[in-house]
């Protein structure tokens, strides 16, 4: 079973108790259909165990196949250095079937963020360094396509819907009674 090689950070994006008894982790891609597909479920899921459950997410932009997943995900770090991460994260997946520049600049207005600051970063690749790190941990950790996704550290096989997810995060809470 692949295991994920890059621990989880301060620099990482989470969502949840940093002390939860379980992390789910995504390698995820703006633009990927699946990832679209995986993005409510997940919120689901993330309801369900509440603070049982951490979440935290990496970038994995397919950028040969999904032309705007890298200025997507550079665009959610320039959020994130506004303490509006997850806002963004939310918003591109929410909106995946208009993904492009104008959305993105829209959003970037609407969440009262400065669209200049933004056009700035993009053009000085100055968020693409953190995107960068969290794809080669992706291929490190044998990520090939997205999402991908780890369950304390060990990949997640099972199907991406709402009763397999439960099902594995149930077992491992389930796990974590019995004592070692």
């Amino acid at each position: 079973m692949a295991m994920l090689r890059d621990p989880i950070t301060s620099v990482d994006h989470t969502q949840g108790p940093n002390n939860a008894p379980v992390t789910l982790l995504e390698y995820g891609d703006y633009q990927c259909p699946y990832c679209g597909m995986a993005y409510p479920i997940i919120k689901r899921v993330q309801r369900q165990f509440a603070t049982k459950l951490r979440f935290v997410f990496r970038h994995f932009p397919l950028t040969e196949i999904h032309p705007y997943a890298k200025t997507a995900a550079e665009s959610a770090e320039c959020a994130g250095a506004h303490g509006r991460f997850w806002e963004m994260h939310d918003l591109l997946y929410e909106n995946q079937d208009r993904l492009g520049l104008p959305l993105i600049l829209s959003a970037v207005r609407s969440s009262g963020l400065s669209e200049q600051s933004l056009r700035d970063a993009l053009a000085t690749g100055a968020y693409a360094p953190k995107v960068r790190r969290d794809f080669l941990s992706g291929i490190r950790s044998g990520v090939r396509g997205t999402p991908t996704l780890f369950l304390d550290g060990q990949r997640y096989e099972g199907a991406v819907d709402y009763a397999s997810l439960t099902a594995a995060i149930t077992d491992r809470l389930a796990l974590d009674l019995i004592p070692a």
